[in-house]
């Protein structure tokens, strides 16, 4: 294949004042990491309360919180995605309705959907990842607790929480990379975050192959920090003699 490639190409003006087609992918960049980050932080408090509901002895809470993973788990995203940002705004009431359809700009109604979106979506998965790092526990500590006087919701917070959250630390970080490559769907209801902003840049410099490689090299930047990040955690963390645990 003969292609000239031209790396100069994000440093050209846009047409629009100063701006260069570097700055579109910052822009998209910034929108990325905004979307990814609120959406894990309620994708991870959503998560753990129906992983607590799912391991508790009440069946009612229980069968919600099943309901809820079969549900969210076997969507397709990009169906979630449409459901929130074209339908559920229509069952809102009408003030809320005005508000969200005409008064907010259109990239904070979309910045909207796809948070929620990707973090009830992301939550079904955490909660497995909380449920089942709950059962790994050996039974004595649970039995321990109750024996010296805990509440079932002391139970949790002060024993069985705290460990499940730290054995766990490696399959939720893989649930937090894929919520940042998952983000990418936002460029199907509009909002201008980095795929958006490649695929922009593509159209108007007809550089394709310069504007994907660029978004590869972020993301893989991106994703390879956060692992970093998260092992660096995970050791921090680690709790002696359990898996993963220092000797």
């Amino acid at each position: 294949m003969n292609y000239n490639w031209d790396w100069n190409v994000f440093f050209k003006s846009t047409g629009i004042g100063s701006e260069i087609y570097l700055d579109w992918f910052v822009s998209g960049l910034g929108w990325t990491i905004a979307v990814a980050l609120v959406a894990w932080i309620f994708a991870l408090i959503v998560g753990s309360v129906l992983g607590v509901m799912r391991t508790l002895p009440n069946k009612a809470l229980s069968g919600i919180a099943t309901a809820y993973v079969e549900l969210f788990r076997n969507v397709p995203l990009l169906v979630q995605l449409f459901i929130w940002y074209f339908m559920v705004p229509d069952f809102l009431p009408e003030s809320a309705q005005v508000w969200f359809k005409q008064e907010l700009n259109p990239a904070t109604s979309a910045y909207i959907s796809v948070v929620v979106c990707l973090g009830l979506f992301t939550a079904a998965r955490v909660c497995e990842q909380v449920r089942t790092g709950i059962q790994a526990l050996p039974k004595g500590q649970s039995a321990a607790a109750l024996a010296v006087g805990f509440t079932l919701p002391q139970m949790y917070r002060h024993v069985l929480l705290p460990q499940a959250f730290r054995v766990i630390i490696p399959p939720l970080t893989s649930e937090f990379l894929n919520i940042f490559k998952n983000s990418s769907v936002a460029s199907l209801i509009g909002l201008m975050e980095l795929l958006a902003q490649t695929k922009q840049t593509a159209e108007f410099t007809a550089n394709m192959f310069e504007a994907f490689t660029l978004a590869t090299l972020i993301y893989f930047v991106l994703n390879m920090s956060l692992m970093t990040f998260m092992s660096w955690v995970e050791m921090k963390v680690r709790i002696p003699g359990m898996t993963g645990g220092a000797k």
